[in-house]
């Protein structure tokens, strides 16, 4: 059997990051991952970092490839009744955000991790935790061979349907669920962004989202049906409908080509509570989901990582545990707030019914919101991050 301090299991942007982190802090950790190298590597996610998880891409020392290649946002637009306002992220806030996709995060950290020697053990299969409460142990089957390792603490970084919430004993986890009643369809293509900064357009045929990941890769989401397939879309009928949503002077200049990946993302906001029991820590989509629409899922992720890791880093540097005792209440304040300003900036942008009434309200929100200082003030200081200490 082997030892180590802190188990690891998923090693998506979070898990990597946290051993990363504890690494730098002497702190000692294994990674398991069910799933290989390459299919990890190039997982297609979001893209838009807060100005905290660049500054905690930094401390980790996996920065410099991201301050080179990202693209700075000081705005973003929102599109409706035919024309786009901006809202200006630097005015209103002091502040700005990055555009650096979550499959090159990935990248610098599994090359970074590699370079140091870590421990990361892909393809490990039929993760099971055991005796949460006294002396945790993480057992599974890697190249046909079962391995155990013992630990004094467990960090879930295995997503939504990860093993490590559901290893939780039942009863001991409240959680908090709703799923929106529609889903988006996104669409990857080497093609240029249709502007320099993100538009979000709500249309009465439906929200749409220009993105990118490159000045000549984009990013392009619709909101479709919650049962729809990617198969049922091809590239013409994408860029057709996207053009129908987006303003005319936007549409007229939408660059097209073939399409790189596309997939089908249901939307649902998720709260499991507490954070950690025992000495398990849940981590990002393990413990909460928010729609993609305001891009928290990954920037929760890394404040979750940002607060987990000085935590342990106290503990084995003084032994003392107040910082570990209030990781789930310290993360959910934040996480709360996030799913707050993701489910309104949903509701404010996307067609919820095929309701008059309830589009006529849409249209109020957003002509208040962007003839209104205070309410841009407040969006834009909702998207670019809460500061820590408010959180």
């Amino acid at each position: 059997m082997r030892r180590t301090q802190v188990a690891i299991v998923g090693a998506g942007p979070s898990g990597l990051l946290l051993s990363q982190l504890l690494a730098l802090s002497g702190v000692e950790s294994i990674v398991l991952e069910r799933s290989t190298r390459e299919h990890v590597a190039g997982r297609i996610r979001a893209g838009v970092l807060e100005p905290g998880t660049v500054e905690l891409l930094e401390e980790a020392g996996v920065g410099e490839r991201m301050r080179r290649e990202r693209l700075v946002h000081r705005g973003f637009r929102l599109a409706f009744d035919g024309g786009i306002v901006r809202v200006d992220l630097a005015r209103h806030t002091g502040s700005t955000v990055s555009v650096y996709g979550q499959t090159e995060i990935t990248r610098d950290l599994i090359e970074t991790r590699a370079a140091a020697g870590a421990d990361v053990r892909f393809e490990a299969e039929d993760v099971s935790i055991q005796d949460l409460g006294g002396a945790p142990r993480v057992r599974f089957r890697r190249q046909g061979r079962v391995e155990e390792i013992a630990c004094d603490f467990i960090a879930g970084c295995d997503g939504y349907h990860g093993v490590c919430r559901r290893s939780v004993p039942s009863g001991t986890l409240r959680t908090f669920e709703r799923a929106h009643p529609f889903a988006w369809l996104g669409v990857l293509a080497d093609v240029p962004p249709a502007a320099d900064e993100l538009i979000y357009a709500s249309h009465e045929r439906g929200f749409a989202l220009c993105s990118m990941r490159s000045e000549s890769r984009s990013r392009y989401y619709l909101q479709c049906g919650s049962t729809e397939r990617a198969e049922q879309w091809t590239d013409e009928r994408f860029w057709d409908e996207l053009r129908l949503r987006l303003p005319p002077e936007v549409a007229r200049n939408l660059s097209v080509g073939p399409s790189l990946e596309k997939s089908v993302v249901p939307l649902r906001s998720f709260v499991a509570e507490p954070m950690r029991v025992g000495r398990l820590f849940l981590v990002g989509d393990a413990a909460h989901v928010v729609p993609p629409a305001g891009a928290k899922g990954l920037n929760l992720a890394a404040a979750d990582v940002r607060v987990l890791y000085r935590a342990l880093a106290e503990y084995y540097r003084t032994g003392r545990t107040e910082l570990i005792e209030g990781y789930s209440e310290r993360c959910l304040a934040r996480v709360w707030k996030a799913v707050r300003f993701s489910w309104w900036f949903t509701a404010a942008t996307h067609v919820l019914e095929d309701d008059d009434f309830n589009r006529r309200m849409q249209l109020a929100e957003l002509r208040y919101l962007t003839g209104s200082a205070a309410a841009l003030s407040s969006l834009a200081e909702n998207y670019v991050g809460l500061p820590f200490a408010a959180a």
